[in-house]
């Protein structure tokens, strides 16, 4: 199936049967090490401000193609996935660090507000 009037297959082509070529003549463990050989080559050559970027145009990308029940779902899921991989202990110690960096970043004046708050939602829930 040339592509080109010279009875040439244009590099797409080209390109298109190497693939499947390839992949008939390799088994997932090889493309799990060339996938690891290219991330590490990656990581040499780039710093921290690549990753920002591209992770940054990978979430508005993701952002504009999904709503509010693909986030809802896979948020649930991956709470799932955790509970299922971890122990109480696990939970004790990310609520342990979680509560530490918090006070670090909040005074007396924070606590008490958010203590109302939640006083004054508990009162209303107890009134209905």
């Amino acid at each position: 199936m040339a592509n080109q009037k010279d009875g040439k297959m244009s590099r797409e082509e080209a390109g298109r049967k190497g693939g499947e070529a390839t992949s008939k003549n390799h088994d997932k463990d090889f493309y799990q090490e060339i996938g690891q050989k290219g991330g590490e080559a990656t990581a040499d050559n780039h710093d921290k401000d690549f990753y920002q970027e591209i992770g940054q145009k990978g979430g508005e990308a993701t952002a504009d193609n999904h709503d509010k029940e693909f986030y809802q779902e896979i948020g649930k899921k991956g709470g799932e996935a955790t509970a299922d991989n971890h122990d109480k202990e696990f939970y004790q110690e990310i609520g342990k660090k979680g509560g530490e960096a918090t006070s670090k970043n909040h005074d007396k004046d924070f606590y008490r507000e958010i203590g109302e708050k939640g006083g004054n939602s508990r009162n209303n829930n107890n009134n209905d």
